[in-house]
């Protein structure tokens, strides 16, 4: 257990809370939290819906603390990468029905979550990107998977390579999220719609799961291990230290391309 990662059982619903102020961003702890509050919420046999929420009103997730990659050590890419892929995979392959209520920003790993549940709902002021590239780095928690998804090619093109930020509005139109609602409404909305999910079959609904998402099949799996494979690269460049450390300087980067 943590305190960076809340659970409330409602009925038949996991709420599931990022808790790690100031930005709700993701490290070894709370991914590793993450996984293994699925797991248990997959066998429990009275959860059919999982929703998860960010804490306070600002970020739904500001995604991984960069802090961690500062060291520009390949092992600590390695295992991070890993557990980003673990919790990640463990809550699209959740088995019941889970849905993101987006109260806030939404960048990087915090997006990468909310893409690995089957349903989203953000708020009116929510901004949501894929940033990784400004910073040296590529998204590593499925994200150049889930996004070229839900929202075609060219839109994951937009957001990853030239780092385009995307608004609540807009992020409907593309496909990216289901539904914007009113500020302070996304766990309220996402609640309504679980509770509709109580009036499901849960096996059904388990089954249906598995053959909708079953039309990605091919090469997804294999290409998971790829985008990790491709981010631990990445800490062989000038460019991946010059990024996170610019960063954390609060200064520009001065690309080598190398």
């Amino acid at each position: 257990m943590t305190e960076k990662l809340l659970l409330e059982i409602k009925d038949h619903t996991a709420i599931i809370t990022i808790n790690n102020p100031a930005a709700n961003t993701w490290d070894a702890e709370n991914l590793t939290a993450l996984r293994d509050r699925v797991v248990e919420l997959n066998a429990n046999d009275e959860i059919y819906s999982l929703v998860i929420t960010g804490q306070g009103e600002k970020f739904f997730s500001a995604g991984a603390d960069l802090k961690m990659f500062a060291s520009g050590d390949k092992q600590v890419a390695r295992d991070l990468a890993e557990k980003f892929g673990a919790a990640f995979e463990a809550l699209a392959n959740f088995r019941g029905v889970s849905i993101a209520a987006i109260n806030g920003y939404a960048m990087g790993g915090g997006l990468e979550c909310a893409m690995a549940c089957d349903i989203r709902i953000a708020e009116t002021q929510a901004v949501m990107a894929l940033p990784e590239a400004t910073v040296g780095l590529l998204p590593a928690g499925l994200g150049t998977q889930h996004l070229a998804w839900l929202v075609g090619e060219g839109w994951a093109k937009r957001m990853i390579l030239c780092g385009e930020r995307v608004d609540a509005a807009t992020a409907e139109r593309i496909g990216l999220i289901e539904e914007v609602v009113a500020k302070g409404e996304a766990l309220t909305s996402a609640m309504a719609l679980a509770a509709k999910v109580e009036g499901q079959s849960p096996t059904s609904v388990s089954a249906c799961k598995r053959l909708i998402q079953a039309a990605r099949s091919g090469n997804i799996t294999d290409a998971y291990q790829a985008e990790r494979d491709a981010f631990v690269n990445l800490f062989d460049t000038q460019d991946q230290a010059e990024g996170v450390n610019a960063f954390l300087q609060k200064r520009q980067p001065q690309w080598k391309n190398a």
